[in-house]
């Protein structure tokens, strides 16, 4: 199995099989529950798993079955499961986990002249549309990498590839079916996510951690109505200012360091190394992916440092607010009250629900002039992967050498995937590999999001190489 024949079969896969029904998929609007009440009546969700699965029971896998299972009240899930092959009797049989989702984030608006985010466009080497690459593309790659291997007579480990439909709503409805479906799942000693990021395009890239968070509304009441600004101005204290004072409380407003009880943890010193590799390759496109207006910059200089403030340092950001009117409707009021909606990252090995706690209690002591204060949070756990075994270190690296050219890169992401912490949970000696095709302005969420295929094929290629080096690994 040369690696050109390989790269040639996934890339025609992807050209003639794949695209046509990735397409299909963006065409569908199966926002997340968070995002749609009506989702399962609408009907949405189940038109998307329906054309996946379609197109799974087509390829041709020897043992290859493909279960789409839908719980009253649940959104559907997929469940394949491809059989080892070329593992001699008597071989332990190794199990991998291929994770991703189905469900899609909401349009967001911005989406440039002639693309839409439920309208699929092909340009040059990119598929716009919402879904494609946040997480569409991930069953047709999984499928696609298992194809290849059986085309070639190569051997491969048990496969299970799990594809659920919750996961932009945190996952709700992931745990209760890898319960229930935990005798169909076995153990797997390798678990594959292809919901996450790349640095560039230029080399496979391997998340090695993610931010746990905590979200929630911070309100402040002062009056039980709005009154004439004039008229309570300097004696009535502005609920703003007040939610001023208190922000105060949980961040340095000149340097953006979070001071919430157990905010910051010790970074472990092979995260720190990583850290400056990926500041060294990355360079200045580490900040200049992101569309700042003339004249802005970044919070630091130093690359090492800003790696570091994406993945492994606290971050506030208030995403939201109400009880400010429109700027057309802002009348001479002071208003009675303020609600912002906080959004902190944390640390990957951070305790969530401490944080939580510790920021409750900040935020709600001694309020000022005795106002109604609240905050109401919710969590997420962060992830830091495991130590990678040797033969998966060098797989990973291999892989990335044969396909995109450089070796692997491995990063941590700033975002939250809920699912990551529960996996690791549910299978604590596994091994994990978390990669995906969300590079430079793909703007996963956004306006304009993109797949860029060539990434997605060399993603696909290297997949297969990793699962065709862990049925050797097997045999060692």
């Amino acid at each position: 199995m040369r690696r050109e024949d390989l790269f040639a079969c996934i890339e025609q896969d992807f050209d003639h099989e794949i695209l046509p029904t990735l397409s299909e998929y963006i065409a569908i609007p199966n926002k997340s529950p968070a995002f749609d009440p009506e989702w399962e009546k609408a009907g949405h969700m189940q038109r998307a798993a329906e054309l996946i699965a379609a197109w799974c029971r087509r390829r041709k896998i020897e043992g290859l079955k493909v279960d789409l299972i839908k719980e009253p009240g649940r959104t559907p899930l997929l469940l394949m499961d491809v059989p080892a092959r070329g593992l001699e009797r008597g071989e332990a049989e190794p199990t991998v986990l291929i994770y991703g989702h189905l469900d899609k984030q909401p349009e967001m608006v911005g989406w440039s002249e002639g693309l839409a985010p439920f309208k699929p466009v092909l340009r040059g080497d990119k598929l716009f549309g919402r879904g494609g690459a946040d997480d569409g593309y991930a069953a047709f790659a999984a499928l696609s990498a298992l194809s290849a291997l059986e085309q070639f007579g190569a051997a491969r480990p048990r496969a299970v590839v799990v594809i659920e439909g919750s996961e932009e709503s945190g996952s709700s409805d992931l745990l209760y079916y890898v319960d229930a479906l935990s005798d169909r799942i076995g153990t797997p000693q390798l678990v594959i996510c292809l919901d996450s990021g790349c640095g560039d395009y230029e080399r496979l890239w391997c998340t090695t951690s993610l931010r746990g968070i905590v979200a929630g509304d911070l309100r402040v009441e002062i009056l039980s109505e709005g009154v004439h600004s004039g008229d309570a101005g300097g004696i009535v204290p502005s609920t703003f200012r007040i939610a001023r004072q208190l922000l105060t409380r949980i961040e340095d407003e000149a340097t953006g360091v979070v001071r919430v009880e157990g905010a910051n943890v010790s970074i472990p010193e092979e995260r720190v190394a990583q850290a400056a590799l990926v500041g060294e390759v990355l360079g200045h496109g580490l900040y200049s992916k992101f569309p700042f207006v003339p004249g802005a910059q970044p919070s630091t200089s130093d690359l090492a440092e800003l790696v570091l403030r994406r993945t492994w340092r606290p971050a506030l950001e208030v995403t939201g607010a109400s009880g400010l009117p429109a700027l057309e409707h802002a009348g001479s009021v002071a208003r009675p009250q303020t609600t912002l909606r906080l959004s902190l990252r944390i640390p990957p090995t951070a305790d969530a629900s401490a944080v939580c706690k510790s920021l409750k209690a900040t935020l709600e002591a001694e309020p000022p002039y005795n106002a109604r204060v609240s905050f109401d949070g919710e969590t997420a756990s962060g992830w830091n992967a495991p130590a990678t075994k040797p033969w998966l270190a060098e797989a990973l690296d291999q892989a990335s050498r044969r396909f995109f050219g450089p070796g692997v890169a491995h990063n941590g992401e700033g975002g939250s995937i809920p699912f990551m912490s529960m996996l690791g949970q549910r299978f604590p000696d596994a091994q994990f590999v978390v990669t995906g095709v969300l590079g430079p302005q793909s703007n996963a969420h956004g306006p304009n999001e993109f797949l860029h295929i060539p990434t997605a094929k060399k993603v696909t290629a290297s997949v297969a190489s990793v699962l065709a080096d862990m049925a050797i690994a097997a045999k060692i």
